[in-house]
């Protein structure tokens, strides 16, 4: 079995191989540049990872791998004009290097260019997987929709954030899981149980995302720490301290969300301090605790050895306490 980290090195390597030196420069250079800016590679890997468990043989996994992470590159791209972020793994963002226009004609041509990776799937595989990626690439937009509708909601509960990440985020880890499992040559259960990990340890990345981007360190985590706070974000903190908050508390939380004069560190530190008090930051880690150990369970049903199995475990662990 191959480590995560020699997995990476093919995914990398793999991704270099990618032309995007075309005409016109003014389309395809922001799209080398956002493949340059690295990043943790976790799709294009998961979906490596999940072939190894039943075969030593990656090709057929590798195009459909890139495609993922095109694809996922793609939504990064569109999500930043959204919500107008600045900065992407410490780097300026393309709207804000380029303009809004060419960050989205590059995005479009990004997810082509997905399509076109995933029907290199080997003939044997290609229907399968490619009607569970346009499957997910549906269900990522109907998560940012959702997102969208979040932010002109005076109330959005827990259990439907959870589903809008689940959408918007975890969908596309189960996705690159089950791709792999399936050019692997997985039978049918195996496929579903690696899927289900992905579902549960994606939903546990995402709230890790939501805890870092207040408790975070800027150094380490690429972006603005605050960065939800400022624009109000219906994160699982924020909704759970609305859910929680009384009195004083309630009104002070109040007023700061619809203060359009305070400055943002003063912001950032009183909505900060506010999630210490009703300790919201327990509670999105317990509810990250939970869907880990759900992700754990459905990664020990696979009927390959634990020996086998050990990587994705130990991925599994180190998305659950990353810094980045």
């Amino acid at each position: 079995m191959k480590t995560f980290d020699e997995i990476t090195q093919i995914v990398s390597s793999a991704l270099e191989q990618l032309d995007w030196s075309k005409e016109p420069h003014g389309l395809y250079e922001p799209i080398g540049y956002v493949l340059s800016m690295g990043g943790k590679r976790i799709r294009p890997a998961m979906t490596l990872m999940a072939c190894n468990l039943f075969t030593n043989e990656f090709l057929p996994a590798i195009k459909p791998a890139l495609g993922i992470e095109v694809f996922h590159n793609f939504t990064l791209l569109h999500d930043d004009i959204m919500d107008r972020a600045d900065i992407r793994r410490g780097r300026p963002t393309v709207h804000k290097k380029w303009n809004d226009n060419t960050a989205i004609l590059s995005g479009d041509v990004m997810q082509i260019a997905a399509y076109q990776l995933i029907a290199e799937t080997p003939v044997k595989y290609l229907k399968p997987v490619l009607d569970l990626f346009s499957q997910t690439a549906a269900e990522i937009c109907e998560g940012q929709q959702y997102d969208v509708e979040f932010e002109n909601r005076a109330k959005v509960e827990a259990e439907e954030y959870l589903e809008m990440i689940r959408l918007k985020t975890a969908v596309l880890i189960a996705c690159a899981l089950k791709t792999g499992a399936i050019t692997g040559g997985a039978n049918e259960n195996d496929a579903e149980y690696l899927y289900d990990f992905g579902i549960n340890i994606g939903l546990a990345f995402q709230l890790k995302d939501d805890l870092l981007d207040v408790y975070g360190d800027e150094a380490t985590f690429g972006k603005k720490i605050g960065g939800d706070i400022m624009c109000n974000k219906k994160t699982y903190l924020l909704i759970n301290a609305m859910q929680l908050a009384e009195g004083e508390i309630k009104e002070k939380l109040s007023g700061l969300l619809q203060s359009k004069t305070i400055e943002p560190h003063q912001k950032i530190q009183s909505v900060t301090s506010v999630f210490n008090t009703l300790g919201v930051k327990d509670i999105c880690e317990e509810k990250m605790s939970y869907f880990y150990n759900k992700a754990i369970a459905n990664l020990d049903k696979v009927s390959v050895s634990d020996t086998k199995k050990q990587e994705l475990r130990k991925l599994a662990v180190k998305l659950m306490y990353r810094e980045d």
